[in-house]
């Protein structure tokens, strides 16, 4: 073991922690991730800032709040005037090199202002979120004139789009080929072979990068599609499991006589009402856990060239999600909202400094953030973390066995609802349907633009079956989460073109600069 050299940033999209053996279900046999949490730390307690794949990804990229970098959903552009880790490794002469999915939009009219476009390399560089793209994969819509999808045409699935007619159609038991957008498909096998799925691919890619490194320090983003939908798996992944092997539905009757306002508009949306019956969360997710399990196996490749090429030596590895995927718990499907299937993720951290070996599969209870991973980045190769902007901490101290002073006991996510139709079903503007949680020990408080708040009991009712929102009993309670709430947001960090260097520096310094103001 040695002083960290190398990054290894994984991300899978959609992955609920339950869904891994090592967050202790069990008959799931990602025995790869077990025994990455044995050689680091699972947290068992770690928490996205958004429930939707842009605006949480941007906060894992820069290392702040939604409420901070503003990317508020899938589709509004990161600005070109927040940093990245990329452009943080970039100043140090780093490069952060990519293999799969960022779902980075680029902030066109931001380049445009600065009269800066995609051909030159400050321009390439922001334009693709800070990432060196080896290959960027988003799935989840047609990529035609991809790289995966020339690959595919190389390898015999000759097609215009090969992406919708093999990776994600499949073939009934009339021969017809039929479409995994359709989730009565999920128990069938992709047209797509396993060595040429997604997954697959990605994986590929990135051991290729890692080969071609040499003994050159390097930090590469594996960042998977998988097992975001659609919900196709190639054979044999298929039918690994059973609805009896996954993890258990999370849903109570009371929670449609008490809901919401917004989430009984949700429950009216496609995906929401479909799973709703049991007949397709009972179809989708065997689907969904084959995926997951493909992906540890997948890793198993990644784990044996790491060893091969005595990188675990000087890597520091983070395996995570972008936020969960409801599968019918709660009523609902998809995710977005702020039950913890959804804004709990899984998080591991192996650490290969000595200074971690007393942590070594320890399972760690503290709180932490999406936004920490960026200061954990920095501070393994020794960078400056960018305090001014940057509202994560590091988790180093956690996995070297300190004791970090002042760690914190609320977690802080968000949602902004303006592309979803359930807006419309509730005649709301677009710039009028945003909502904050605030997550502590016991209480989970959820405040929605002129909505009444949702709050529950986490002791009580851990699988958050019972909305105290409008409960008269719980009064204070609200009123103590609600000012908890406030704090965060007016603890946000707004003053970002100064450094707190700079502003001391400049503090008071009136007179050195010959302005002699309010003299007798």
């Amino acid at each position: 073991m040695g002083a960290v050299r190398n990054i290894l940033f994984i991300m899978c999209d959609q992955l609920r922690a339950d869904h891994l053996g090592c967050y202790g279900h069990p008959h799931i046999a990602t025995r790869n991730l077990d025994a990455l949490a044995r050689r680091g730390v699972r947290f068992e307690r770690a928490f996205v800032q958004s429930g939707v794949c842009g605006p949480s990804r941007m906060s894992f990229y820069t290392g702040r709040y939604v409420a901070s970098h503003g990317a508020t959903w899938n589709r509004v552009p990161l600005s070109v005037g927040e940093i990245t880790l990329g452009e943080y490794l970039a100043r140090a002469g780093r490069a952060l090199a990519l293999s799969g999915k960022t779902h980075v939009m680029r902030d066109d009219a931001g380049l445009a202002r600065l009269a800066l476009d995609g051909g030159t390399d400050l321009g390439q560089l922001l334009g693709a979120g800070g990432f060196v793209e080896i290959d960027r994969h988003d799935g989840h819509a047609p990529e035609p004139s991809s790289a995966y999808a020339e690959w595919l045409r190389e390898n015999g699935y000759a097609s215009a789009d090969p992406w919708s007619d093999f990776v994600i159609s499949a073939i009934d038991a009339a021969g017809h080929v039929v479409s995994g957008w359709n989730m009565r498909n999920a128990r069938l096998p992709a047209r797509v072979a396993e060595p040429h799925s997604e997954t697959a691919y990605t994986t590929d890619r990135a051991l290729e990068f890692l080969r071609a490194q040499g003994e050159r320090p390097w930090v590469l983003h594996l960042s998977y599609v998988k097992p975001h939908w659609p919900y196709l798996a190639p054979a044999p992944y298929h039918t690994r499991y059973t609805i009896e092997q996954c993890p258990p539905m999370k849903r109570h009757a009371r929670e449609l006589e008490r809901a919401h306002p917004v989430l009984a508009a949700y429950r009216r949306q496609e995906e929401c009402a479909n799973f709703m019956h049991d007949e397709v969360w009972r179809t989708v997710r065997p689907a969904y856990q084959g995926l997951v399990q493909q992906i540890d196996d997948h890793l198993g490749r990644v784990w044996e060239t790491l060893q091969a090429l005595g990188r675990f030596e000087d890597t520091l590895i983070v395996f995570t999600s972008d936020h969960g995927d409801y599968l019918g718990d709660h009523w609902l499907g998809e995710k977005e909202h702020f039950h913890d299937v959804i804004q709990r993720v899984p998080l591991i951290v192996y650490d290969p400094d000595p200074a971690a070996d007393a942590t070594r599969g320890r399972v760690e209870t503290r709180f932490v953030e999406a936004i920490d991973l960026v200061p954990t980045f920095l501070d393994a190769l020794r960078l400056p973390v960018a305090s001014e902007r940057i509202e994560g901490r590091s988790l180093l101290p956690l996995t070297r066995n300190a004791d970090p002073s002042g760690w914190r006991d609320a977690v802080f996510s968000e949602l902004d609802y303006g592309y979803r139709e359930a807006r419309r079903i509730l005649c709301r503007a677009p710039d009028a349907c945003r909502a904050w949680m605030v997550r502590t020990e016991r209480w989970k408080y959820v405040h929605w633009q002129d909505f009444r708040p949702q709050l529950f009991d986490l002791v009580a009712d851990p699988d958050e079956f019972d909305d105290l929102g409008d409960d008269s009993a719980h009064e204070d309670v609200r009123r103590e989460m609600r000012e908890r709430l406030l704090a965060w947001f007016m603890g946000l960090k707004r003053r970002v073109t100064a450094t707190d260097a700079q502003v001391d520096a400049a503090t008071a310094a009136h007179k050195k600069a010959g302005v002699f103001f309010g003299q007798w």
